[in-house]
């Protein structure tokens, strides 16, 4: 019978999940092209929107550190939103259970995604993103290990998996391809 752990339990660090799971950094440019290429501009609203956004996160933030929750209700959520990801044809999983697999299925490593979007593609739920905030106090960065394990769980190994990482005050984009 294969040994239970949680994804929180399992990796403490980058180098932890990169060697369990196999991963590797890629720094190469056309990894992610995206982000090198030139955006469209925000319009006038989209940039009212975050300035209202980024006075809410100050206002709040001025009182001390925020949970976890917090930075999920003033900044991720609004973020999807302005992004769109809570209209068709996106759907949105809270707490999105997972597993993985691993040791030739020595062990399962379960976790609990903060929020997944879906879309629908045929029969297959393509997973647009996965997001995973902390605390104000706690790095973003810390985040990754945990957030890469999430990712492994996608199933359409076609495609790569994106997340984002915020505690707040930073993000952090990441890609993942099988």
């Amino acid at each position: 019978m294969a040994k239970v752990i949680a994804i929180t339990e399992a990796f403490k660090t980058l180098a932890e999940v990169e060697t369990r799971l196999g991963l590797s950094r890629n720094e190469d440019a056309a990894f992610f092209p995206k982000w090198r290429a030139p955006l469209p501009g925000l319009s006038g609203v989209e940039t009212d929107r975050l300035e209202v956004m980024q006075q809410r996160l100050l206002y709040h933030r001025a009182d001390g550190d925020l949970l976890e929750g917090s930075v999920m209700l003033l900044v991720a959520s609004p973020l999807l939103e302005l992004a769109g990801f809570y209209d068709p044809p996106f759907r949105l999983k809270a707490e999105a259970a997972v597993e993985v697999v691993v040791d030739d299925g020595e062990e399962v490593l379960r976790g609990r995604i903060d929020a997944l979007i879906l879309q629908q593609s045929g029969q297959q739920n393509f997973w647009v993103l996965v997001l995973e905030a902390r605390k104000t106090t706690i790095s973003t960065r810390s985040a990754l290990p945990q957030a890469l394990a999430y990712m492994m769980a996608n199933t359409q190994l076609d495609k790569p998996t994106f997340g984002l990482l915020t505690n707040g005050d930073d993000v952090l984009f990441v890609k993942l391809s099988h």
